[in-house]
């Protein structure tokens, strides 16, 4: 029996990945956190990996606070950059295979329409640096590796957009977000079954890929759409990035194109709102 060995178990697509795993008893899941497999203490690492011996890896451990990242920068490249340099390097020598989880942020925002796996990358905060470090580690000592770009993440677990917005719904008459950074959300559930898809399939496309949501939408719209679904009495108002300043900028344009992930491995991607129907009905 494969082993499937999943870094960053107490995030929101490593428990995704565990309330999926029970559909694909074929492998045996091992689902590791900071605890087990610290990402920050990069001597442990191989060890870790040499006790568990896995056959894939899913490479979702990540820091992922964006604004804080700009003020621990040594500890967010540890984690994003070096940390995955040394999963790729294990997989390599032990001929494992590793998906490995990015993001839009590697992108500057400036482009028009749906950016490919093929567009430029150019960071314009830390966070979105350490990421790039890491997609380019991984290159480096494992080609053999899939790497998924995707964006907007949220779920029923953990910490995220759609939950702070239900709980500012509640707390507040009325809020501001911002509208002029577009996009497309991704429910995590969703990239649980992707990545289970790539796995079960009989293909292994190496490089990279992306995926998100179906649809184009701004932060507003999606905080608007989750004021709908929810029936909260929350008026919800639109305001610009500079009006509602970050530590960290922001990219103004992150719609990734899923075309390359759609015809490789023949995925369906549900639309944004039809996704965010499934999560609210099952939070709230």
């Amino acid at each position: 029996m494969q082993k499937i060995l999943v870094t960053g178990a107490g995030g929101q697509l490593g428990l995704e990945l565990q309330a999926i795993a029970k559909q694909h008893p074929q492998f045996e899941f091992i689902f590791t956190d900071r605890e087990e497999l610290p990402l920050n203490d990069l001597d442990t690492i191989a060890t870790g990996l040499n006790n568990i011996r896995p056959d894939i890896i899913i490479s979702a451990g990540a820091y992922t606070a964006v604004d804080k990242a700009e003020t621990e920068k040594e500890l967010v490249d540890v984690v994003n950059h070096l940390a995955v340099a040394e999963l790729a390097k294990w997989a390599a020598i032990h001929t494992a295979k590793l998906i490995h989880i990015s993001t839009d942020y590697v992108f500057d925002g400036t482009s028009k329409t749906p950016l490919s796996e093929m567009e430029a990358t150019a960071p314009i905060n830390w966070y979105g640096e350490t990421k790039l470090r890491g997609e380019q580690a991984l290159l480096r000592y494992l080609p053999e590796g899939i790497i998924i770009r995707t964006a907007w993440v949220y779920s029923e677990f953990g910490t995220n957009f759609v939950k702070t917005m239900l709980r500012l719904m509640n707390e507040k008459d009325t809020i501001s977000v911002v509208n002029d950074q577009i996009g497309s959300p991704t429910y995590a559930s969703d990239l649980a079954e992707v990545i289970m898809a790539i796995i079960v399939s009989e293909k292994w496309e190496p490089g990279i890929f992306h995926y998100s949501n179906n649809g184009e939408i701004s932060w507003y719209d999606f905080a608007k759409a989750i004021q709908e679904i929810s029936g909260l009495g929350c008026e919800v108002y639109g305001v610009t990035s500079d009006q509602f300043p970050t530590l960290a900028k922001r990219p103004k344009y992150s719609l990734l194109n899923k075309t390359k992930i759609q015809e490789t491995y023949h995925v369906v991607i549900p639309h944004w709102k039809d996704s965010l129907e499934r999560m609210l009905t099952t939070y709230i």
